[in-house]
């Protein structure tokens, strides 16, 4: 699946009409991939998982902020997908966010948002406060910016700027953030020559003027990393070893086993201002295991519906799937990678034809076989292909979908 290991460019989603089902989101943060997304079924491969459908697209040659992340709906059945349009050229910026509904019928998009300051660059992260009203942005290069967020329309508003893009240099480089239980308190790591922990009291007259520092950590022999709420309702702190001249940081040398990667830190008491916080450096052993700077990107899978509000019921939160019986072809060609992303699904038929046609009739790729299931994925190298027009064929004995396909070289 496509993917090139950055800390928030993917995210799991289960599908709200199959409990067996889920969507997994990826993002292009250094590549103009645009969002993609691939469906597990845990029935496949005796139990495992298996991927009946693999990279189809959502957006298009686009690079996307490293902050992907979703939130249930207020019916407490269907999800928001949140994505951040990044900037591809140096000088340029944007406040353009891309939304989309899961629901038992698939995946629909909302209109695209533009709200809130310009972000210019792709290193960025989103935190949700636990009521899930609130949302945060930060980058590295100084903002830190608070959104509503309306669970029920997913429409985001009235942001709130806390700090500007470059209003402190050199740029902080925060790296995460995290709400306390409460919501109150705004908890942020800066990742500068040392790291630094700050607290902000969203709640105050004046936001910016209740920044607190709560611990900071010289470098070597570790480099800060991200925040995480934990189920105990204490935030979590990860850090990365490094040594002096900060080149071991990854992957670790199978000697580094040391106290900075060994534990991660925990902020005891988070809804208490300042330092009545309780934050306790390295105290929570990972048992023998060891971290870098990143945290699971996971949602909070058990969150209820918004109680009250005009969305909360659902006439059967359990009902059937509403499952279309259309077979559907979706193309897309990554030129970053020189390569079709293929996939089919509702197919019909026990076998199929695979077939590539250049604009002028010549067919320059062909492969059959048997279906095992209603899904069809393939990856497909277009790196002795010229540039231009294709048709993509996908034949069964039942049917016969057609898609036109633009390989372009760069």
């Amino acid at each position: 699946m496509a993917g090139s290991g950055w800390y928030h460019e993917l995210v799991i989603v289960p599908d709200p009409g199959d409990d067996s089902m889920y969507y997994v989101f990826s993002i292009g943060v250094t590549y103009s991939i645009g969002m993609l997304y691939s469906v597990v079924d845990m029935r496949g491969d005796n139990g495992l998982g298996a991927v009946v459908q693999k990279n189809i697209p959502l957006l298009n040659n686009m690079r996307m902020v490293d902050c992907l992340t979703a939130i249930k709906h207020g019916n407490g059945r269907d999800w928001w997908l949140i994505a951040r349009e990044s900037t591809v050229h140096l000088g340029t910026s944007n406040n353009t966010w891309y939304l989309y509904l899961i629901s038992p019928s698939g995946i629909s998009s909302l209109p695209i948002q533009n709200v809130g300051s310009l972000n210019s660059t792709n290193a960025g992260r989103l935190s949700f406060n636990p009521v899930n009203n609130k949302i945060c942005f930060i980058n590295t290069i100084s903002m830190i910016e608070i959104y509503d967020f309306d669970r029920c329309t997913g429409i985001l508003s009235n942001p709130v700027n806390i700090e500007t893009e470059f209003s402190t240099i050199p740029n902080p480089y925060y790296w995460s953030s995290e709400f306390s239980p409460s919501g109150r308190y705004l908890y942020v790591t800066s990742s500068t020559v040392n790291g630094i922990l700050w607290q902000f009291d969203t709640w105050a007259p004046n936001i910016p003027a209740s920044k607190t520092l709560i611990w900071q950590m010289t470098f070597p022999p570790a480099t800060i990393g991200a925040l995480k709420r934990g189920p105990d309702n204490k935030i979590y702190l990860s850090c990365a070893w490094s040594d002096s001249t900060g080149i071991f940081n990854y992957p670790y040398p199978p000697t580094a086993y040391y106290t900075e990667n060994m534990n991660l830190s925990v902020i005891n008491s988070p809804d208490s201002a300042g330092l009545a916080c309780d934050f306790q450096p390295w105290s929570f052993y990972l048992g023998g295991k060891r971290t870098y700077w990143g945290l699971p990107n996971n949602p909070d899978y058990d969150l209820g519906p918004l109680v009250g509000s005009l969305c909360d019921t659902l006439v059967s939160i359990n009902g059937p799937a509403s499952i279309s019986s259309i077979s559907n072809l979706h193309v897309y060609y990554a030129p970053d990678w020189e390569k079709a992303f293929i996939n089919a699904d509702n197919l019909k038929g026990k076998n199929y034809r695979l077939r590539m046609i250049e604009v002028l009739g010549k067919e320059v790729y062909s492969e059959s076989g048997v279906l095992n299931s209603p899904y069809f994925t393939r990856d497909l190298n277009c790196a002795s292909f010229a540039s231009g027009i294709y048709l993509i064929l996908f034949e069964t004995e039942s049917e016969r979908l057609v898609k036109k396909m633009q390989v372009n070289w760069r």
